[in-house]
Order: C-alpha cells, then structure tokens, then sequence
C-alpha cells in the first residue's frame, strides 16, 4: 500500500481535494459529495459531460438512507449483496446536490467491499465512485497509469492497494414497482431475482 493514511485522506475531502481510492472492482475518483466545486473538477478531470450523473459511495444502509429514499425490498437487497459489486438506482433525497445527479431525481449509490474505503466512508461520509479515468478511455487497474491519464490534474492523495481489474458491478433500479437490471455485472441477475 502507497503510504495510505486514513486521516490524510480524510483531511484531503474535507479540503475539497479529489482522491484516487480502491474499491472492489477498480480505483475510483472520490470528492466530497456536498462540496460542489470539488464535484464540478471530477468532470472537469475526467472531462465528462455534466448531465451524466456521477455514482455515490457510502459506508453502510444509515449512511445510504440519509441521501436516498428506501423501503424494506430495498433494505432486504442491501442486506443480501452489500457491501458487494452491487449499484443501486434510487430516489434522492433533497440534499444530494444536483451536480451529482445531472439534475434527474435519482441517485446511484455503492456500498463497495473494500476495508480501506469503507473506514474511509465511515471517518468522512459519501464520497463520488466515479472510475479514475478519463471519460471514454479505458480504466487503468494499476496507479501508475492512472497517474499518467491525470497528470495535469490536480489529485490530492493517490490510495495505491495494487493492481485492481475487478468486473463491475451489477447496476439495478429500485425506483419502481419492478426492479430493472440495467447491466449485469459482477452478481448475476439470477442471484438478484432468486433473492426478491
């Protein structure tokens, strides 16, 4: 591990700083969800268009059901596949700033099974997931590159655990009557429907 230091990093979001970190499929790009200019410089590094909404990571269900809308279908999927490869669409509460979800009323939330990022989540709080890449570019696995794709950006703090090429995850929508899998990733969508 690259020198990782939880308060450094906690210190770094709360400083507006973006992050580089780990998660259970790739590295991720993190700032501090309710800081908008920080959000604002994740697209701007990423150079990705702000109407594409950017995915939140949180520590556990408290920390999910303070920025988003749940139910006990919701809770019973949480506690089933969570922390896990696992993406939930649901309805945002009014404190998610708009820039996060371009503006629509719904939310992608990851609870990623990663003991580095969850300490991380739960010292700070929700944190963008947005993969460390360029927008349209391929996702480096390993820092190096990653640190090659941003080098004329301004990162705070790299999180380096090695080389990470996980499959990604399962995106579900559960703003409806009926759960829509929007793309089946790491859990297959017969595990999801076996589970409901």
């Amino acid at each position: 591990m690259d020198n990782f230091n939880l308060s450094e990093a906690v210190e770094a979001l709360k400083n507006g700083k973006i992050i580089v970190y780990p998660t259970d499929t790739l590295y991720g790009l993190g700032a501090d969800i309710y800081n908008k200019n920080a959000v604002r410089r994740i697209f701007e590094i990423k150079k990705r268009p702000l109407d594409m909404p950017l995915s939140v990571a949180v520590s556990d269900f408290s920390e999910l059901e303070k920025i988003a809308y749940t139910n006990e279908k919701i809770r019973h999927i949480v506690k089933s596949f969570l922390p896990g490869k696992l993406t939930l669409i649901l309805k945002k509460k009014s404190c998610v700033p708009d820039i996060i979800t371009g503006g629509i009323s719904k939310i992608a939330v990851r609870i990623p099974d990663c003991d580095i990022t969850l300490k991380l989540l739960s010292n700070f709080g929700p944190v963008t997931a947005t993969s460390a890449n360029i927008h349209g570019l391929k996702t480096p696995g390993i820092i190096s590159d990653i640190r090659m794709q941003f080098k004329d950006s301004d990162i705070g703090m790299y999180i380096d655990v090695g080389k990470l090429f996980g499959q990604p995850s399962t995106i579900i929508d559960v703003t409806g009557k009926q759960i829509k899998i929007l793309r089946e990733g790491a859990i297959s969508k017969k595990s999801i429907l076996d589970e409901i």
